[in-house]
């Protein structure tokens, strides 16, 4: 997902959103019925994002992978409250024309091949949305910029992963309060993928990670 002159790949990132989907929606081997539980209960859903978001602190404080260069002076990321609305569930429309090889440009001019996997539709800020599903190995990613980019977030867009399971008879759950800066956002050093000009939603997605300029401001 993302590299530098020394790392072809970074993995850290998607590994912690993986993980953080497994821990929301099979904690402990929960049913879906304790699964819907603790999505409808907005302190319950915002205590294990909060517990999700500390790790990655830790993480970015202390790993070898870490795109922070100052680590002494790191107080951790920023983020916009948990908001359950930001949760929707999306039906995947999966992509079959012959075309699904797709070149997925990099920030620094380079470019990875990725596959279509499909379109996400949902609704958000009342309106319909529709993203379009990378898929990389075994992990679907969203990148996608909306209203916030450049704002509150990185301009660049921001990113959403899961595990190819996490789709099931073509249903699956967007979390946008676990969206993510990709690592250039914070050292130039990384090339990140750009997110497909027809991945930008015109709404503000007000969940997720935030620039610390836009805390500042």
């Amino acid at each position: 997902m993302f590299k530098n002159k020394v790392i072809r790949y970074s993995t850290f990132a998607m590994i912690i959103a993986i993980l953080a989907y497994f821990i929301i929606e099979n904690k402990n081997g929960s049913s879906s019925s304790d699964n819907a539980a603790t999505a409808a209960d907005p302190a319950l859903y915002a205590g294990k994002i909060s517990e999700e978001r500390k790790t990655k602190d830790e993480q970015f404080r202390t790993g070898d992978d870490s795109p922070i260069a100052d680590k002494a002076a790191f107080h951790g990321l920023h983020y916009f409250q948990p908001d359950l609305s930001f949760r929707v569930r999306a039906t995947i429309t999966p992509y079959t024309k012959d075309d699904r090889e797709v070149t997925v440009k990099y920030t620094d001019g380079s470019s990875e091949k990725y596959q279509k996997y499909g379109y996400a539709h949902f609704e958000l800020g009342g309106q319909q949305q529709k993203l379009l599903l990378l898929k990389n190995e075994s992990t679907i990613s969203v990148l996608f910029r909306d209203a916030t980019s450049g704002k509150q977030t990185y301009g660049g867009g921001r990113y959403i992963d899961y595990p190819e399971s996490g789709v099931k008879n073509n249903v699956m759950t967007l979390d946008f309060n676990k969206a993510y800066n990709p690592y250039c956002a914070y050292q130039e050093s990384y090339a990140c993928p750009v997110p497909p000009a027809e991945n930008t939603l015109a709404v503000a997605v007000t969940a997720g990670e935030q620039l610390e300029s836009a805390i500042h401001d």
